[in-house]
Order: C-alpha cells, then structure tokens, then sequence
C-alpha cells in the first residue's frame, strides 16, 4: 500500500525536507493528487507544512496550472501565513496564478508586508513575488519598481542580489525588449 502524502512529509529527519522532492514529483506526474497536497498546509504539524509548501512550489514551477482550483485557498493562507517556511514559498506560488487586478493588489499588498518579515529569505521571495506580479497587472509596476530600488541599495546582500536582477527584468520588460 501505497503512503498518503501526509505521511510521505512527516517522515524523516525534522531538520531536513524529507520526502518532498519525492511528494513534488509524484504531484507532477499525477496532478489530481495536488489536493491531498494543498491540504496539509493547514496541518497542525508545522514539518509538514513547510514539507508541503516546499513540495507544492516544486511541482508547480512545471505545472502552474494545478494551482488554479486553490486560488481562493491559497489566497487567503497568504494572508494568515506567520511560518516563514510557508511565506516564501506562497511569495514563489501565488503569482503563478491566473490573478484579477484586485486579487493582484491584494497579493502584493501581503508581499509588501512581507518586506518587513525578520526572515532574510521572505523578504528575498516577497521581492520576487512583487515583480513576477508586477509583470501580471502593470498597474503595480511603478510601486514595485520603487520598492526594488529601494530595496537594491539598502536590503539585505541577498535582497540587493536579487533587487538588481528583478529590476533589470522588469525595466527590460517595461522597454518592450524581453
């Protein structure tokens, strides 16, 4: 018999990320089992959390469109996220999806606060999410240029790293040029 894929995330050393290479492949290959996935971001296990959305982000970089049944869901973890392990990857997720200009807002809303999480690596990601959901809705694309310079010259090393390469993307992109 086959393991759930709960019990696929909870096994194993609680420091590493265990089976979830292993769960974002079996995703992969089988996308109806996605919801099983989705589901154990709200566990009340946080290894299994962090497990799932590292698994989900994984399978969803080649398949985005398995996200599009959870939006909502996913939409509204975004706002109650406090793990850091959960935020950056919905930073990483939730511009994958097909989002209206108010569901963009409101997700970059979230990723603005994001900004200002303790974790170096939100931040990082809530950059990321900023621009790829700038490149969705234009209209966001002024304050999230902004807030990439800003954040270029006075973030963390990673967040200038990362600053300089989304700004260069995005004004490229602004100029026409991709």
């Amino acid at each position: 018999m086959a393991l759930s894929i709960r019990k696929m995330l909870a096994s194993g050393d609680r420091s590493s990320i265990g089976k979830a290479d292993q769960v974002a492949e079996l995703v992969r290959r089988h996308p109806k089992k996605a919801s099983a996935l989705v589901a154990c971001l709200w566990d009340s296990d946080g290894t299994v959390v962090a497990r799932a959305a590292n698994a989900l982000e994984k399978a969803s970089r080649d398949l985005p469109a398995m996200l599009a049944s959870y939006k909502q869901p996913l939409l509204g973890l975004m706002i109650e996220a406090e793990r850091k392990e959960l935020r950056w990857q919905l930073a990483l997720m939730v511009p994958r999806l097909q989002l209206t200009a108010a569901e963009c807002a409101q997700a970059a809303g979230v990723l603005q606060g994001w900004l200002e999480d303790t974790s170096s690596i939100v931040k990082t990601f809530a950059m990321q999410g900023l621009a790829d959901l700038a490149r969705q809705d234009a209209s966001l694309q002024p304050m999230v240029l902004d807030t990439l310079r800003t954040l270029s010259r006075s973030g963390t090393p990673a967040m200038r790293a990362r600053g300089r390469i989304l700004l260069k993307r995005l004004e490229r992109d602004r100029a026409g040029l991709r």
